[in-house]
């Protein structure tokens, strides 16, 4: 097999690295000497991440990736291990979400994008990479998922995104437990109010579970971004597998 990049290179994918949460922990990681794969939809925003990258080093690689699609994904596992040889840090962040409605007014459209994303695209990615880390030499490495604080208590109105997100923690729990023999861990980070461009409506009012409309406090992206470079520095016999970070006075305890 060619490898075309120093072998002692430690090599981590991070989906959804072009804005937000992906975007921070991206740079997090290369500013930690990480090569970082920026996987997304979109080549623009990624690039746009490698250049604020360039800050601590050149090494990151943009590869436009469709998680909901095998073939994409796929490929770029093709593209990590022919490179690299190995992938030793999966970051599944990747997710989309709606506008609070009731259950009877989400389209099957809707709910199928959520699923796609949300679900279908971490099990893939999750998937292509579990089986690299099974055959490289030395085997194993690190998956931890992007979750949310509605992987366990939902926001009103949230039935289609609270679904996808206990799936993923059931994802997590399952390759947790099947990773053991191979030296794969996989853990959860579980974010509430991470003050990203999708938080605007969290800062300017959001419902709660008594009906009225109030505004939350945010975190800066960075307190997640160091959260999960924490999970990831740990050493291979350690994992952080459930992670809450979230703006201390946000309603979240019994969501009032």
């Amino acid at each position: 097999m060619p490898i075309t990049e120093s072998e002692h290179k430690t090599v981590a994918v991070v989906t959804g690295a072009g804005s937000g949460i992906g975007r921070a922990v991206a740079l997090k990681l290369v500013e930690h000497g990480y090569h970082v794969y920026l996987t997304g939809r979109h080549q623009h925003s990624l690039e746009q991440t490698a250049s604020l990258a360039e800050a601590y080093s050149n090494h990151v690689t943009a590869f436009v990736t469709d998680v909901t699609q095998q073939e994409s994904v796929d490929s770029l596992f093709k593209h990590i291990e022919k490179n690299f040889g190995r992938i030793d840090l999966l970051f599944n962040n990747a997710g989309v979400s709606l506008p609070a409605l009731e259950v009877d007014e989400v389209s099957i459209n809707d709910w199928n994008r959520l699923l796609s994303v949300n679900l279908t695209g971490v099990f893939l990615c999750s998937r292509a990479a579990f089986a690299l880390m099974k055959r490289q030499k030395p085997g194993g490495g690190r998956i931890i998922n992007n979750g949310s604080i509605s992987s366990t208590t939902p926001r009103p109105l949230s039935a289609a995104y609270t679904a996808t997100k206990h799936a993923v923690t059931g994802l997590t729990k399952s390759l947790a437990l099947d990773g053991r023999t191979y030296g794969i861990t996989c853990g959860q980070i579980d974010i509430g109010n991470a003050d990203t461009a999708i938080a605007k409506r969290i800062k300017e009012g959001i419902l709660q579970s008594d009906g009225s409309i109030r505004a939350e406090p945010t975190i800066d992206v960075e307190c997640v971004a160091e959260a999960v470079l924490t999970m990831a520095k740990m050493p291979p016999n350690a994992n952080v597998f459930q992670m809450t970070v979230m703006a201390a006075q946000m309603p979240f305890v019994g969501r009032g």
